[in-house]
């Protein structure tokens, strides 16, 4: 049996509740699973949360909470957001989950058996809010106080000294350097490969995988005392997640059916977790490794780094009510270049969902539409479209043009290369002049028009589905197509002549009204 497209987010972290930082990679990773789906390939979509940790205690602490019924509450809020965003995942994998423990217990075995796991003094300046020992690069220093600060939470670090359990990541370097040679696509884009690649040729250091004094954690198979760290439980969730609900929790039954995962979606801040300690480890317990990790960028709001201090945090859920779930996906995956830092501003995000959606694509469908009412009695003209027609001549290398795009994460291309069809409907409607063709009375040629701007449009909405599924589920309603249409669609369908000539039409309201 063919495995199929595996991939994921990160597992977030439930500090707090989810943010665009969150949404952003989770919108992105949805966006894929949906193409591939329309590809006919099997998918198995993973997000979840990762709720372990010293950071975690003390957040509960500070609420006055469990650990645990702080993890829910932030879970569940998570789940939510999902739902309104449309993300439809496969698996919801929680680090709480019962079923997780005895997969982290063998995979810690396999690397302890391999000899990769030693007990030893770790010291060094700690982040607790990235829950990672810093590099003197990785610092800035307070100059009057002389305190070093996490340079990305801008948090005090301290110093921290304990007998833990250490991975030996230095024995993996070398290894580690020859499959970065030999899978050049391992580490995208291109930019991220070369900062990871110039980090591990720094030189690695092994790092500590258990936790003295955190009580909330999985316990170490050979040291109840300590608990393991969180990254190394956390990066283990990707398999966890993999098990079918009737599994017993084992290695061998997770890993059964989907791994190696096809593609981690991950923030630049973690990447070196996903693109070197990931890896290393999968290396030590004898896995294959994943297809692809890929580092997005981060995002900033009017030029000035997001944060609850400067009040300028974009709140998802709040954007998805105000201006409706479709357009932030739209906006997020179109406009800002996947992969690159960006920068969010609110006037901007109105004047492409204007442009794009209300001026381009809504208008398109409702002025065709509503012709079609008026010349062709509500229904879709039977006719014949020559392929030198120049609608159908664009149209024709789309699929396989977006296919290539939505392979390669450049959703930003495979959005505009569909909205230049769309622009170019609009163009070809003003220079055709069905409304003069039919005060002349050459209905016929009507007909080819308008035909020709419904089938475009209908293409643009299949390929434009991963990004706005509910609003190109309303342009195959208003083409008159039964509801079982939309549901069974495959990305065949964005080839030319797939709209039955005589289906009557069912006008609605404007497609994206104008944000004003």
């Amino acid at each position: 049996m063919t495995k199929g497209f595996a991939l994921t987010t990160p597992l977030y972290y439930v500090n707090a509740l989810p943010h665009i930082g969150s949404a952003y990679p989770t919108m992105a990773a949805d966006a894929v699973a949906r193409y591939y789906r329309l590809r006919g390939v099997p998918v198995r979509f993973v997000t979840g949360t990762d709720e372990h940790g010293l950071k975690i205690e003390r957040r509960a602490l500070e609420r006055g909470l469990s650990p645990k019924a702080h993890s829910d509450e932030i879970a569940s809020g998570f789940e939510q957001l999902w739902q309104l965003l449309s993300i439809h995942y496969d698996r919801f994998i929680r680090t709480t989950d019962p079923r997780h423990k005895p997969i982290v217990r063998e995979f810690f075995e396999r690397c302890w058996q391999a000899g990769d796991i030693y007990k030893g003094r770790y010291s060094g300046l700690y982040c607790v809010d990235c829950e990672e020992f810093k590099r003197p690069d990785d610092l800035y220093t307070d100059e009057k106080t002389g305190q070093s600060f996490c340079k990305i939470h801008s948090k005090p670090v301290r110093e921290q000294d304990e007998e833990n359990y250490i991975f030996a990541l230095s024995r993996y370097q070398e290894r580690l350097e020859r499959y970065y040679d030999e899978h050049p696509y391992f580490i995208q884009p291109d930019f991220r490969s070369h900062e990871v690649r110039n980090f591990v040729a720094q030189g690695l250091e092994d790092f500590s995988i258990s936790r003295a004094n955190v009580e909330w954690g999985l316990p170490l198979p050979v040291d109840p005392s300590q608990t393991i760290y969180v990254w190394f439980d956390a990066l283990i969730g990707y398999i966890t997640a993999l098990l079918e609900p009737d599994d017993e929790p084992t290695l061998e039954n997770a890993l059964a059916r989907w791994w190696p995962i096809d593609l981690h979606i991950v923030g630049k801040d973690i990447l070196r977790f996903h693109a070197i300690y990931w890896p290393a480890m999968l290396m030590s317990a004898e896995l294959p490794l994943p297809g692809c990790i890929f580092g997005h960028g981060f995002l900033t709001r009017d030029g000035k780094k997001m944060g609850k201090a400067a009040g300028n945090v974009i709140d998802p859920d709040a954007l998805a009510r105000q201006y409706g779930t479709d357009a932030v996906r739209y906006y997020f995956l179109k406009e800002i270049e996947f992969g690159r830092d960006n920068d969010f501003s609110e006037e901007r995000f109105r004047a492409i969902l204007n442009a794009d959606l209300a001026n381009d694509l809504g208008n398109l469908l409702n002025r065709t539409v509503n012709m079609v009412a008026r010349y062709c009695g509500g229904v879709v003209p039977s006719v014949v479209i020559e392929p030198s027609d120049p609608l159908r001549e664009q149209a024709a290398g789309l699929p396989a043009l977006c296919a290539e795009h939505w392979e390669s994460l450049r959703f930003s291309e495979a959005a505009a290369a569909v909205l230049y069809l769309v622009r170019s409907g609009n163009k070809y409607l003003d220079t055709q002049a069905p409304w003069a063709l039919f005060k002349k009375g050459e209905q016929a040629q009507v007909e080819q028009v308008l035909y020709a701007v419904l089938e475009s449009v209908r293409i643009a909405a299949v390929l434009l589905s991963p990004l706005i599924p509910a609003l190109a589920a309303e342009i195959y309603r208003q083409l008159g197509f039964a509801d079982r249409v939309w549901e069974n669609l495959t990305w065949e369908a964005a080839q030319w002549g797939g709209l039955p000539p005589d289906q009557p039409l069912r006008p609605g309201a404007p497609l994206f009204a104008r944000l004003d």
